[in-house]
């Protein structure tokens, strides 16, 4: 694997970056060059083993010591995301890009959901999103440079997820706050994409990953016919937090093995 450097002198705050595609995204950019803070929410143990992984990224690239750090915070709370937000920026002296990948998901079937349970999956995935949005976009606007935003979607932006109607909503949200605030912001410099990924191995989907039968129930609906690990996802949010992507706003880049293409009609059934 070719590793580059275009993230060489920026600072990073990735939320929910404790596992799954947060912790692999922020091992990506350490390799590419950026300092990393490593958000989590009562997951201490999973950070320290990012925040070493980060290091050793940072190392093996040969860039190096840096400054990477664990910020605790649940970024639900409006307060506790202004909180981070300003630890990161006094830490690192700036903020360059931000992740929003902090994301739950349970059942939500739409005629039988726990209001409280639905209320917490969007208070995390949208609400906990454009808190942290607005905070970073406030620092960027506040020096020269502008600043990135990237939010980590799903292939559920578009496509319905039955059963899973807060999930699905979250998403669906996400992608227009991702199209709203690059559109508001073009102008001044600061853009804001998304990446959707599909099927993807990690803790959020321990209900089939680790079950061959239902893993190979998953699969079969992947028009590449294979779940994604997590280092096949991190390296679009390189791309899209780099400079190679500086033309880039308002756009959800699906790294979805083509789930967004309907593999269902690969075979012409309906005409």
């Amino acid at each position: 694997m070719t590793v580059h450097a275009r993230l060489e002198g920026r600072f990073a705050l990735i939320t929910g970056a404790s596992r799954g595609i947060g912790r692999a995204v922020a091992e990506r950019f350490a390799a590419e060059g950026a300092t990393v803070a490593i958000n989590h929410v009562r997951d201490a143990a999973e950070a320290e083993a990012a925040l070493e992984a980060c290091r050793a990224a940072s190392n093996d690239a040969g860039h190096g010591e840096r400054p990477h750090a664990v910020i605790e915070a649940d970024v639900s709370s409006a307060a506790a995301v202004d909180g981070m937000i300003e630890r990161a920026i006094r830490g690192f002296g700036r903020l360059d890009i931000l992740v929003n990948n902090a994301g739950i998901q349970s059942e939500t079937p739409g005629d039988a959901y726990d209001p409280a349970v639905l209320e917490r999956i969007i208070a995390v995935n949208l609400l906990g999103a454009a808190h942290c949005a607005r905070a970073a976009i406030r620092h960027f606007l506040s020096r020269p440079g502008g600043g990135v935003v990237i939010n980590t979607s799903s292939a559920h932006e578009v496509i319905p997820k039955p059963g899973f109607l807060a999930y699905s909503m979250s998403k669906g949200g996400l992608g227009n706050l991702t199209r709203t605030l690059a559109l508001e912001f073009a102008d001044r410099g600061i853009r804001v994409n998304g990446v959707g990924p599909g099927a993807t191995l990690t803790s959020l989907n321990d209900a089939w990953r680790n079950d061959p039968a239902r893993l190979k129930s998953v699969e079969r609906h992947i028009p590449m016919g294979y779940a994604a690990a997590t280092e096949a996802i991190a390296p679009v949010f390189a791309f899209l937090a780099s400079d190679e992507a500086a033309y880039v706003t308002g756009q959800t880049l699906f790294a979805d093995g083509g789930l967004t293409l309907y593999g269902d009609f690969k075979e012409n059934w309906s005409s």
